[in-house]
């Protein structure tokens, strides 16, 4: 999933760069504000893709005393950071650009082709990020809707750049209509609109990621079928009496933390429990490879009777 993930991230990074310069070569040429908005637009898209190949990077360190359980939470930080810098960058500058060329209007000017010319181009590059990021998403989610998919996710680096490079699309089309409509009417509000339109179009798509990305930020268990999975394998042992209680933790996209409180049977000796312990741990690590480290406390509804942490 990580490797799938960079080339998401990777394919989008390039198709911006490709792009960035030459948005902003044409709003410099025709004035138009609706091309600057998708110029900042592509600036902001090719920061956060930078931003989340850092987080992926540090993401990668390995334990330290300071970090027992890694640092796998950090591209949810970074993807957390991508939210707001499209909300507030991305969405503030090109509501202001759009709102200020409606109060202060001035027609485009030259000839509005380069436009035409360097919408087309995006729209191609654009497209075929798209096309590279959903056919990657499609091989994570499965049967799951995209909705679903975007909900149970553990790696958002995968579903920003998929909502991103949506909302690029979208913002190209509202771009491409706000152009045409001030050359027909010589009116340079269409314009302007476009690019309002365009802000809220990103400052939706970034509350919409700062919704999904916070809960993995601050702490999201393992879906329910994962759960129940669990504890069916636990279930499985002969020497369990009873399931207590399953707590689970993704600590990053591929990490997940497993805490298991279990009844056993009366009258085992402790070696038994041990074994136990020791199969029940191996089962959940091979049926679920995300499950790094699997943590089983042996009590009774009274008290504690046994705690052991086998690595």
């Amino acid at each position: 999933m990580a490797s799938g993930s960079k080339k998401v991230i990777i394919a989008a990074l390039i198709g911006n760069s490709l792009i960035s310069v030459t948005k902003f070569i044409a709003a410099a040429m025709t004035g138009s504000a609706a091309m600057m908005s998708e110029g900042i637009h592509s600036v902001v898209d090719t920061g956060n893709q930078i931003l989340l190949l850092y987080g992926l990077k540090r993401a990668q360190k390995p334990p330290s005393a300071n970090f027992p359980f890694g640092h796998g939470k950090e591209i949810y930080f970074w993807s957390f950071v991508v939210a707001i810098l499209i909300f507030a960058v991305g969405a503030g500058i090109s509501i202001y650009e759009g709102i200020n060329h409606i109060i202060h209007p001035s027609e485009v000017h030259h000839d509005p082709t380069i436009n035409y010319i360097v919408l087309g181009l995006a729209m191609i590059f654009e497209g075929g990020a798209l096309y590279f990021a959903i056919k990657e998403f499609n091989k994570v989610r499965g049967a799951m809707s995209y909705f679903e998919a975007v909900k149970n996710g553990k790696d958002p680096s995968m579903f920003v750049v998929l909502f991103e490079d949506s909302a690029a699309m979208l913002g190209l089309v509202i771009a491409f209509i706000g152009v045409t409509l001030s050359q027909i009417t010589h009116n340079p509000f269409w314009d302007g609109m476009a690019s309002v339109v365009i802000g809220l179009i990103l400052a939706f798509t970034a509350a919409w990621l700062a919704r999904e990305t916070k809960g993995l930020l601050i702490g999201e268990g393992a879906a329910t079928k994962t759960v129940e999975q669990i504890k069916d394998i636990a279930a499985s042992n002969t020497n369990v009496e009873k399931i207590n209680e399953v707590l689970t933790l993704y600590m990053g996209p591929e990490y997940l933390l497993v805490t298991i409180s279990i009844e056993f049977k009366d009258q085992l000796p402790t070696g038994e429990i041990e074994k136990s312990i020791a199969d029940i741990t191996l089962g959940i690590k091979t049926a679920l490879p995300q499950a790094k480290k699997v943590f089983i406390e042996a009590e009774d509804n009274s008290r504690p009777l046994v705690d052991i942490q086998p690595a």
